[in-house]
């Protein structure tokens, strides 16, 4: 069995943010988040890291994240490419922006020959999140009869954001910890201890609790995935031309969730008691600055994160 190899999503551009959040210091020594996410995954077990990004940010990505993460990890990149689309298919006039996570996953496809998990680069998922989902892929292979997949979820009430609205996919469980279903939901603002979302341009909100179950893009699949990813994603791709040609987008929570309802994949939801960091916009960057100091203060993390893990 191949080593779960990760799979970092780091072609945005951080519009709400206002920079390129990937590359923005937020510890000593120039780490930026997904350098802690990385030192986490290294310790975790993963050797290998794919970049998905766009050519525009290769030059100064390399300088930065992939020159520090490659010493510890070895470092490959793929490239969205919004014209990469398949056969027929054409990026229709005035898009500017590629289509999506599961389209991003995609961009990496050649690279990956075996289990995979996959981040987002601007958020800080805990080292007890990439032990586990590390030890999942590294113990299940999908069964002939349904995919065998992973997700971490987290409670909203420690991923929103008093700064705005996020994006978030919305799960409900069995009871025996298998994810029934996931929602997307694009716009989601801080109410009390958790949040309320609104589907009508704000006309109308609902309140959702502190305790619900998000995922927050933390992925373990199969390499089955990527050919069920394939095979979909015209489905999708036919649906966001036909409502939305100029910004709709494939979400991987849209195609996990396509999976479930079609009796294709099982996806086990692992919990973390690890707290979750990000930085949706400029003005949370404090305080994730702060709780990371805290965690290297205490010895959770050293100052030089891959001076450290060269020697690993």
């Amino acid at each position: 069995m191949e080593k779960p190899v990760l799979v970092v999503l780091a072609a945005g551009l951080g519009s709400r943010y206002g920079g390129l959040k990937q590359m923005d210091p937020v510890g000593g020594h120039g780490q930026s988040i997904i350098d802690y996410s990385l030192f986490d995954a290294r310790r975790a077990g993963f050797q290998r890291v794919i970049f998905v990004i766009t050519k525009e940010l290769e030059a100064d990505f390399r300088e930065t994240v992939g020159a520090r993460a490659s010493r510890g990890m070895e470092v490959r990149y793929a490239f969205q490419d919004m014209a990469d689309l398949p056969k027929g298919y054409h990026v229709p006039f005035g898009r500017q922006k590629p289509w999506g996570t599961t389209h991003a996953v995609l961009a990496a496809r050649e690279l990956i020959d075996g289990p995979f998990a996959v981040i987002n680069a601007d958020d800080c998922y805990g080292p007890e999140a990439f032990r586990v989902i590390f030890d999942y892929l590294s113990h299940h292979q999908d069964r002939p009869d349904c995919f065998q997949y992973a997700m971490v979820g987290y409670h909203l009430r420690s991923t929103v954001t008093e700064h705005g609205s996020v994006a978030r996919g919305v799960c409900r469980l069995s009871p025996d910890g298998l994810l029934e279903e996931i929602v997307e939901r694009t716009k989601i603002e801080k109410d009390g201890d958790g949040g309320r979302f609104t589907e009508d341009g704000g006309q109308t909100w609902e309140h959702l609790p502190g305790d619900t179950l998000v995922s927050m893009n933390f992925w373990g699949f199969q390499h089955s995935f990527l050919r069920e990813a394939q095979e979909r994603f015209p489905v999708f791709l036919d649906r966001i031309l036909d409502e939305n040609p100029a910004r709709g987008e494939c979400y991987l929570p849209l195609l996990v969730d396509d999976m479930l309802r079609r009796g294709r994949a099982q996806v086990r939801v692992l919990s973390s008691a690890d707290q979750w960091y990000g930085v949706t916009y400029r003005e949370d960057k404090p305080s994730v600055v702060q709780a990371l100091r805290e965690k290297t203060e205490a010895g959770l993390y050293p100052e030089d994160l891959w001076g450290s893990a060269a020697g690993m």
